[in-house]
């Protein structure tokens, strides 16, 4: 009862809460929304454009539980908030299972209506919590669950996880004589949701902003579990000029780097096909990849070419 107290005391704080406006260069406003500026994430911060979009698109009925990582540290120092919503930080590891407790306990209330938001990034998600986001998706619980993906542990240090791309340099994949970064592929993990025979799973990209809201919307009509990966530039983990954040977002999808597709009830929809273009300079804009080769580069089109003709081959008249 502790949290449904704590949340109903948030919620109807929230709800009397209007757009923030505020003052932009003397000459009218802005509206903020329901995650404001002031927190302390990195110029360029693609996660921090993501969290505007996907709360001001879900609305004020939502309680977020946010895992460990990037987006709670900057966002929620006490007694400091960015969140204009009711908002729960959880540990790296158990993120989906706090999220699933709020959700059921909404429900044995009688609140039917508020959506619980999990929001991780790749390593609370597709590692150190991987196992209660996979039970909480077997358990089709109601919660949209959010993965905002760096491709690294962007908060600790910039060490490799599972969503790490091949070849990338981090500190724990670093380059040498002999190993030019991390050696292995990165998790398939939108394909891993889409076997547990959950209603809705989707990518989406900071570099395609209508697209994401249209997928988040159809998360919010969806009960029962949803997963979207969102791929989230990192200028501090892949080292990047601060002002290239969309434009590496845009590079990632017309090469092939990130693809978009959605799981809709058991049918995969591809979305934007790539050009397969512009790979040399998304590599070369940023400095994790400043080691890399001609024949490694060969190598990761194949690879994007394959990929992109596997997921395709999924898809179903």
């Amino acid at each position: 009862m502790d949290i449904l107290i704590i949340s109903d005391l948030m919620k109807s704080k929230s709800k009397k809460i209007e757009k923030t406006k505020v003052a932009k260069d003397g000459a009218g406003t802005v509206e903020e929304g329901l995650f404001i500026s002031g927190h302390s994430a990195c110029a360029g911060c693609g996660p921090a454009i993501l969290m505007r979009q996907i709360v001001n698109t879900l609305g004020q009925d939502i309680i977020v539980v946010n895992a460990t990582g990037c987006m709670e540290i900057v966002s929620s120092k006490y007694p400091e908030s960015a969140w204009n919503v009711p908002y729960i930080h959880s540990l790296f590891e158990n993120g989906p299972a706090v999220a699933s407790g709020v959700a059921r306990n909404l429900r044995a209330n009688g609140n039917s209506h508020t959506r619980v938001v999990y929001i991780g990034g790749d390593g609370a998600s597709y590692d150190i919590g991987f196992g209660a986001l996979s039970g909480a998706l077997e358990r089709n619980e109601d919660v949209i669950f959010i993965i905002y993906d760096t491709e690294c542990y962007s908060n600790t240090g910039v060490q490799r996880s599972s969503a790490t791309p091949k070849f990338a340099n981090t500190t724990t994949s670093p380059v040498g004589s002999k190993l030019h970064g991390k050696q292995e592929a990165r998790k398939h993990i939108g394909l891993i949701a889409a076997a547990h025979n959950i209603a809705y799973v989707a990518t989406a990209s900071v570099g395609n902003l209508p697209d994401l809201k249209r997928k988040l919307q159809k998360a919010k009509e969806t009960r029962g579990a949803s997963v979207i990966i969102i791929y989230a530039s990192c200028t501090f983990g892949w080292k990047f000029d601060t002002n290239l954040t969309i434009k590496m977002a845009r590079l990632a999808l017309q090469s092939g780097m990130w693809k978009l597709y959605e799981f809709d009830r058991g049918k995969i929809i591809m979305g934007q096909e790539p050009t397969f273009e512009g790979l040399e300079e998304y590599f070369k804009l940023q400095r994790r990849y400043k080691h890399i080769q001609p024949a490694e580069i060969d190598i990761i089109k194949k690879d994007i070419k394959a990929d992109w003709d596997f997921l395709k081959a999924m898809v179903r008249d």
